[in-house]
């Protein structure tokens, strides 16, 4: 399904573009956060925050779909993932129940590196990957053992999508 077909992605910017405008405007609340608090309460906060945004993007995501969510739709969104050519990837398994691929550049990454953001480009962008399945269909998981952004030589994407867990909960 192309993006423009797709009701999910209609209407959505790629994720780097909307990433950087993001960092652009966490940056001085994080550094302000850092200077009042502490580093690792700043972290803390913001990783809070970002993991609540993640679920409840994954969940906008996933009252868009039409049909219901499945590891299939999940894949359909990758495009806007890999838009502006964010990420340089290898998908290795794209079934009904895997989807693996390898990240072998992220231009989030070095996007953030080159904003001073480095020290918490895993919390803007990396911890969001998980949780956003959470919103999006808890049925599908995330494994991945590196990533780039924390100094790998590649990232590890190993989705997974378990039929018989309970489905995401619609609203009434």
């Amino acid at each position: 399904m192309s993006d423009q077909d797709n009701p999910a992605t209609q209407g959505e910017i790629g994720i780097l573009a909307r990433r950087t405008i993001e960092a652009g405007i966490i940056r001085p609340i994080y550094e302000e956060m850092k200077a009042e608090i502490g580093e690792d309460k700043a972290k803390a906060i913001l990783d809070s925050a970002i993991r609540k945004a993640a679920i409840a993007a994954g969940a906008a995501f996933a009252a868009k779909t039409p049909g219901g969510t499945s590891l299939r739709t999940f894949q359909d969104l990758q495009s806007l993932w890999t838009q502006d050519d964010a990420l340089t990837i290898e998908v290795t398994k794209a079934t009904d129940t895997e989807f693996h691929y390898r990240v072998d550049r992220c231009r989030y990454a070095e996007t953030y590196r080159a904003m001073g953001l480095g020290e918490i480009g895993h919390l803007l962008s990396c911890n969001r990957d998980g949780t956003f399945c959470t919103g999006y269909d808890p049925r599908i998981t995330l494994k991945r053992t590196q990533t780039v952004m924390e100094g790998a030589s590649h990232c590890d994407f190993q989705y997974s999508f378990d039929p018989d867990a309970a489905p995401a909960k619609t609203a009434p």
